[in-house]
């Protein structure tokens, strides 16, 4: 027990010692950094503090511009307009046939598959297939903070009896407070114009400019109240088209089944850069 005793009054002592020398240490650099900085002028002082903070500031915004940088490309439109057909295709090259309707976002970041082949650097594009159901298309505001492009895609097949519903969807995207301020760029894709009695692009674009017209319309006179987050549509006074819009929009065609794609990639190109 007396050398259990002894053991630990050493023990302590040694502990003493080591803590007195490291303040000894503490108060000297302390007292060394005091006379440093009393030599050196306040100025340089102040402008060594200004330039930390400078350096600070700019690391800090190009890490949130490049996070907030937008590089995603939806895809949207009625359900069973070939959304998600046309997801897979720019994804894998494949139809994916016997798939359902989507209940959830299919989303995916990859290199396109057409560019899959090419040399040097491609840039990967985040790609979301929205649903098409009524009840499911909020998501879609989900995904607009970070959208560089949106692809509204229309069943050029069945395009008449749904030429209502989908203007009403396309007028609710074209007049959305953040598609109007950011000015996202809309390509309108007459989808499956492989088939014989598939409607022109030329055809579906005068329908729906009729269409979004007469809305304009009807919803003009609604009360500024239920539509606090909506913006006017096209130009007061005159038919409504597309080039009224403040953000791009146009229209292509394309058959998403038969890899028909040419100017939905271009779109994509333009706007996602490699």
């Amino acid at each position: 027990m007396e050398g259990l005793e002894q053991w630990k009054k050493q023990a302590e002592q040694l502990s003493s010692r080591v803590l007195q020398q490291c303040k000894e240490q503490a108060e000297q650099l302390s007292s060394r950094s005091h006379e440093y900085l009393q030599q050196v002028p306040p100025v340089q002082i102040y402008v060594a503090v200004a330039m930390l903070l400078l350096t600070s500031l700019f690391l800090l915004s190009c890490r949130l511009y490049k996070r907030q940088k937008a590089n995603t490309i939806l895809l949207t439109g009625l359900s069973g307009s070939g959304k998600t057909v046309l997801f897979y295709q720019l994804q894998d090259g494949s139809s994916h046939q016997g798939t359902v309707t989507s209940m959830e976002p299919n989303e995916g970041t990859f290199v396109l598959h057409s560019e899959k082949s090419k040399n040097g650097k491609v840039k990967p594009v985040h790609l979301v297939d929205v649903p098409g159901h009524s009840h499911l298309r909020p998501k879609l505001d989900e995904f607009l903070p970070q959208t560089a492009g949106i692809v509204f895609v229309v069943d050029s097949l069945e395009f008449l009896p749904n030429c209502r519903s989908a203007s009403e969807y396309l007028y609710d995207i074209l007049t959305k407070a953040t598609v109007v301020k950011k000015k996202i760029p809309v390509l309108i894709l007459c989808n499956k114009t492989d088939k014989v009695t598939a409607h022109s692009k030329e055809f579906i674009r005068k329908q729906l400019e009729k269409e979004l017209d007469k809305l304009r319309a009807s919803r003009s006179a609604i009360s500024t109240a239920d539509i606090a987050n909506d913006f006017t549509l096209g130009v007061i006074g005159e038919p409504f088209s597309f080039h009224q819009c403040q953000n791009e929009v146009k229209v292509a065609e394309g058959a998403g089944i038969d890899d028909n794609l040419i100017e939905v990639e271009q779109f994509i190109r333009d706007h996602v850069k490699s």
